[in-house]
This record gives C-alpha cells, structure tokens and sequence, in this order.
C-alpha cells in the first residue's frame, strides 16, 4: 500500500490518495486527488469507505468499482484484508 498511499497525520496524495481518515469517508472526495470518474461515480452513488466496503474493494478493486484507477489485483485471503484493515485503522485511516 505505502508504494502508493500514506496515512498520518502529515500524509499526502501520491499516485494514490491519502488513506488518513478513509474510514467514513465517501469515495471519490479526497481533496486534491484526480480520482477516476469511475470512483466519483461510486461515492455519489452512496460509496463510504468501511469495514465492509473496504473489505469488498481490497478483495477484488476492479470488479467492485470498474473503471478505478487503481492498479492493484486485490487480497484474496480475508485475514490479509483484515490485517490492512486494522493497520488503516490504528494508523489514523479512522475519522
């Protein structure tokens, strides 16, 4: 993940958006970020980044938001999606 996002409370947009309260976040709305229109869709479409969502997307990114930009195959097992989960959360990825 750190390849392409940072999360803190210094964190900035990379090749991916800041992960920095994620948690409860619409998708699509990080400021400064050039999101694919694809992933604004998803956010006005109700999309809010939570455990289950975030659950969803880092198993399978393209299939849950077609047309994302994010080039990253996914996590299939469901402990590697709870491990990045937990991270996020106590990295400061909670609002």
């Amino acid at each position: 993940c750190a390849a392409c996002h940072q999360i803190g409370p210094d964190a900035t947009n990379r090749v991916g958006p800041t992960l920095e309260g994620v948690i409860g976040r619409t998708a699509g709305t990080e400021e400064g970020f050039a999101y694919s229109e694809a992933m604004v869709e998803a956010g006005k479409g109700g999309l809010v980044w939570n455990d289950e969502s975030l659950h969803t997307y880092l198993e399978n990114p393209r299939a849950m938001v077609k047309g994302t930009k994010m080039a990253f195959a996914g996590l299939k097992k469901p402990e590697d999606r709870d491990g990045v989960i937990a991270y996020i959360e106590a990295s400061g990825g909670a609002m």
